[in-house]
């Protein structure tokens, strides 16, 4: 620091000293420094020679006459790096952005709205803490309501339910297969909870609730109906589905929205069926899907009576048929 100090003082001092002393003194100078740069190929700068340099190309416009030390492309990079240096410790100032955060109070107000009030909405509890005073937008409000924790109690009544009817209990539901020629066709199947057998399935092109309702009928003939149903919220389960599974003395039960794990038996299923199966072949048509679903069913309904190594050993000429490089394990 003195240094640079002694360095502007002698600048200061110059602005005195006649024009033909300072064209001398100059030329000694740049003399003396060519001396020096055939001694010293790089000579090493301090941060200040740097940032004199910086300021002088900032403030100069003939500094690359007299530059000698480095090259003018230096200078430059050295200007980038500086102004990178600078904007990376203010990124760095932690500074808080935005809105302020919603106190520990009204979270946990909010989240106990939500767990004794689960029918109400993000505008009802949004004019509720309005009336309490606490001054909330209704955004923040159905943020946390998202975040709000769960009763475990709701999963665990399900599953004991499940667990206690399972032989009563079947489920239906769809999946999709494209054919060869870039078309879909809607696999309708039924499947029991109790040894996982599957009970009826069918392929369509256009699932109708009429066909569906076909289906059931087919499926349940001679009053060996269940007790329970399961299905998801499809629209192709709607009123004319519901109708049908009442005149059959079938209690449906609808499983919630976007919870697939309530019908995780049939799901489970369905990835089965793909791994074993619709992953290694391309149906043709309707037709070329059912055979191969057909066998694929005997197998499977086979399987699930008898021990693993059983099936492992006994399911290796329909797994050579359709191209199933292992054997289903149970």
């Amino acid at each position: 620091m003195f240094r640079f100090l002694l360095l502007w003082l002698g600048a200061i001092l110059r602005l005195f000293r006649t024009r033909q002393d300072l064209l001398v003194e100059n030329l000694a100078l740049r003399q003396q420094l060519t001396v020096f740069k055939r001694r010293n190929q790089r000579p090493k700068l301090a941060v200040l020679d740097k940032l004199f340099w910086v300021l002088a190309r900032r403030f100069w416009s003939d500094w690359k006459k007299s530059l000698l030390v480095v090259a003018p492309e230096t200078v430059v990079r050295w200007h980038r790096a500086g102004f990178q240096l600078y904007w990376s410790l203010i990124s760095k100032v932690k500074k808080q952005v935005g809105r302020k955060k919603l106190s520990k109070e009204v979270r946990d107000l909010i989240f106990r709205m939500v767990a004794e009030n689960p029918t109400w909405g993000a505008p009802r509890i949004h004019g509720e803490l309005l009336m309490l005073g606490f001054h909330v937008s209704e955004r923040s409000v159905s943020r946390w309501m998202k975040r709000a924790p769960r009763d475990p109690e709701l999963a665990q009544r399900w599953l004991a339910f499940l667990r206690n009817h399972r032989e009563a209990i079947m489920a239906m539901d769809f999946f999709t297969v494209p054919t060869a020629t870039f078309q879909l066709l809607y696999c309708f199947f039924i499947i029991s909870h109790d040894r996982r057998r599957i009970v009826h399935i069918n392929v369509t092109r256009h699932p109708t609730s009429s066909w569906i309702v076909q289906q059931l009928r087919d499926a349940f003939p001679y009053q060996s109906v269940p007790r329970f149903l399961l299905f998801d919220h499809d629209q192709k389960f709607d009123q004319e589905v519901r109708t049908a599974l009442r005149s059959l003395q079938i209690t449906g039960v609808q499983t919630s929205i976007r919870s697939p794990w309530q019908n995780g038996v049939a799901e489970r299923w369905v990835g089965s069926c793909r791994c074993d199966l619709l992953d290694h072949i391309i149906a043709v048509d309707e037709r070329h899907l059912k055979r191969l679903l057909a066998d694929y069913i005997r197998y499977y309904n086979y399987a699930s009576y008898c021990p693993p190594r059983y099936v492992v050993v006994n399911s290796k000429p329909f797994c050579s048929n359709v191209g199933i490089a292992r054997s289903r394990s149970l």
